[in-house]
């Protein structure tokens, strides 16, 4: 009853966010209550609900400073050399930024940790794409790649679950799909440069007289009439350099913090803001314009976050992921039984849909490997197959992870459009991480 329950409350939700029916906000909260209700869990929907958001909670707390934090930094010109950078290199060419989104995302995803990455690129780039044009699913689309790949590291989180749950080293699970990754990598920066040709034959190359000026022509519809690009836009004149100088040391100890994990994150961000604020904007007037102005962006972000926490609450509070998980190991043939690496590896990534990674890999992993195993299968096998796309590839795209708002909600963009422009790109990268590690050895047809 929970796991017909839960796929079609994760099902019914897909649907209605992908066609538009609802916004995202509400089928998150309507839906999983809804199902509680059908369920028989109204009593104890309250409690469900109320730990989902205390789960959640810190990582609200943290986007919401985060994004003031990085709002202000945009504000002040922190990014505009890197913003200059880019064009200059560039040439106004689409394809190049592209491509150069894909690798700074990868660079940048090495810490393992998705919020961070997004935050991180999305604030430095968006800036870019509004300049010269460009459409911002591509920069949730091409960051969503990078750092679904790079979420493999054995820092990351499902790398990590893969090896608590079976008790297994970094030399049994990451090491040997270490050749899959690169391909994968590989795969991702082929995946920007045909995105990118794509974006620039809708686009054009646009026209960067200089260094300090960046021209660009008016967005078009697809009408050909003029849309919302930006049109002819100057990047701003370089910052006065006390204040950028202060910035750039500030946000350097703040990321070193971030990865050495000196304080918890949502206490790293509060202390940062607050700083930041203070020196670049002193008086009363000027701090609560700033706040004025990005009270939005944190408003929206900020409750899909706990939105999606009474979803990931209720789903687990009733027991519908883990009554999925089983009825999931149950409907696998015998005579799938000796190919279930390779099952786990080509699932992953879509199953990242459906199922948060603890409860996969703390709930679905164990199972599986332990029917591997009576087939004759290392259960090692199965762990690798899983980090090929379980919340590694399709974390980006997953509603259930609170980072995913974080990327859609800063670029702008709607989840449903996200998954539907990247899906098949990502899905590919685990395709071709499978295939990887299937020639080199790491998985046994």
């Amino acid at each position: 009853m929970q796991a017909a329950l839960g796929f079609a409350t994760i099902a019914l939700f897909l649907v209605l966010t992908m066609t538009r029916r609802v916004s995202v906000l509400v089928a998150l909260v309507v839906l999983p209550v809804l199902a509680a209700l059908v369920g028989g869990f109204a009593g104890e929907l309250g409690g469900m609900v109320l730990d989902g958001l205390s789960k959640v909670a810190p990582t609200g707390i943290m986007i919401a400073f985060a994004v003031l934090y990085f709002s202000l930094m945009v504000d002040a010109g922190l990014f505009d050399p890197l913003i200059r950078s880019l064009l200059r290199l560039a040439k106004g060419d689409p394809l190049r930024i592209t491509v150069a989104t894909a690798v700074l995302t990868l660079c940048v995803a090495l810490d393992g940790d998705g919020a961070s990455t997004f935050l991180i690129t999305v604030s430095a780039l968006l800036p870019v794409y509004r300049k010269l044009g460009m459409s911002p699913l591509v920069l949730s689309g091409v960051v969503c790649l990078g750092a679904g790949v790079m979420n493999m590291v054995p820092w990351g989180g499902p790398t990590v679950r893969a090896m608590a749950a079976l008790k297994l080293e970094s030399s049994d699970v990451f090491t040997p799909v270490l050749p899959a990754m690169g391909l994968g990598i590989a795969w991702v920066l082929v995946a920007a440069w045909l995105i990118g040709r794509r974006e620039r034959r809708r686009l054009g190359t646009i026209n960067v007289p200089g260094p300090e000026a960046v021209a660009v022509e008016p967005a078009r519809t697809a009408a050909g009439a003029p849309g919302d690009g930006p049109g002819a836009v100057r990047v701003a004149d370089p910052p006065r350099l006390w204040p950028t100088v202060f910035n750039l040391v500030l946000t350097v100890v703040l990321l070193v913090a971030l990865i050495l994990e000196v304080m918890p994150l949502p206490v790293l961000f509060v202390l940062g803001f607050t700083v930041a604020l203070l020196v670049n904007h002193p008086t009363w007037e000027q701090q609560q314009a700033l706040l004025d102005k990005h009270a939005k962006n944190v408003v929206l972000v900020t409750t899909m976050i706990f939105a999606a926490g009474v979803f990931t609450g209720v789903l687990t509070g009733t027991a519908m992921i883990d009554e999925m998980a089983e009825a999931l190991v149950s409907v696998i043939p015998d005579s799938l039984g000796g190919h279930l690496p390779v099952l786990v590896a080509v699932t992953g990534m879509p199953l990242s849909l459906v199922f948060t990674p603890d409860a996969y890999y703390f709930g679905v992993l164990p199972v599986l490997a332990e029917t591997a195993h009576g087939f004759g299968t290392d259960p090692a096998e199965v762990a690798r197959a899983a980090i090929l796309g379980q919340m590694t590839t399709g974390f980006p795209l997953s509603p259930l992870t609170a980072s995913t708002f974080i990327l859609v909600g800063m670029s702008g963009v709607q989840l449903g459009e996200h998954q539907r422009f990247i899906f098949r790109w990502a899905f590919a990268t685990t395709l071709v991480m499978t295939a990887g590690a299937l020639l080199t050895g790491a998985l046994s047809p």
